[in-house]
């Protein structure tokens, strides 16, 4: 499949101060990048990367987008600064959720530390109304088949050229997107591209900001920058 865009790296919004970016850092297995407002979180492939976006507001509802990170131990990351909503003892999943230290909430999936990888993001998943036509359309985007298993309804994305985590996971939920997501991904494409596959420009780039924001058919935020030279 030919890819309309390519992965450039994740984005996080944060009200400020650094210890947002420190906390991913740690426990992705990444460097915190300070800066003059937020830091940045790098890896060692600019896909690894998150940019520390600050905002004026507060997280109000459940992240629609969020991360899921291997980890050794979920008191390694209480210890980090995170806090346990639901642990797999009481939910009967695989996986604890956590928060993080502004709220936000993420999935912790253990692996023994001999098993633990160096990069510790392990999927990126995302609420949707319509799960198969959001990953289909994406996968058309970035140029894989979108995937689901027999007598489930979520899809999936893997093998994305540029990014560094296993998966993209779209699982359905009943609620509606209401406000802006906090945690939102970079691509490298054009406007006009991505306005052809059925993206919707938010705002073009201007004085203040030298990428174009744009929403994916389920109102999706993403930020787009010009491609790399060949």
């Amino acid at each position: 499949m030919s890819a309309v865009a390519r992965w450039k790296e994740l984005c996080m919004d944060t009200t400020g101060g650094e210890t947002l970016g420190r906390f991913w850092a740690d426990v992705l297995g990444l460097e915190f990048q300070p800066d003059e407002e937020s830091g940045n979180v790098v890896g060692s492939a600019e896909g690894q990367g998150i940019a520390m976006c600050r905002v004026p507001e507060a997280k109000t509802v459940k992240h629609r987008v969020h991360l899921d990170v291997y980890t050794a131990s979920v008191d390694d990351l209480v210890a980090r600064g995170a806090s346990v909503v639901l642990p797999a003892s009481e939910s009967g999943f695989s996986w604890d959720v956590l928060a993080d230290p502004e709220g936000g909430e993420f999935c912790a999936f253990r692996r023994s530390a001999d098993e633990l990888p160096a990069y510790r993001l392990y999927e990126l998943n995302v609420d949707a109304a319509d799960a198969e036509h959001i990953a289909r359309w994406w996968g058309d985007v970035l140029g894989v088949e979108a995937k689901t298993a027999e007598g489930q309804d979520w899809w999936w994305l893997e093998g994305v050229p540029d990014v560094p985590f296993e998966c993209i996971v779209f699982a359905p939920v009943p609620e509606p997107k209401t406000v802006k997501n906090r945690i939102h991904w970079d691509l490298r494409s054009t406007v006009e591209e991505m306005q052809a596959a059925g993206a919707t420009l938010l705002r073009s780039r201007d004085d203040e900001i030298s990428w174009d924001v744009m929403a994916d058919p389920e109102g999706n935020e993403f930020c787009v920058f010009d491609r790399l030279p060949s």
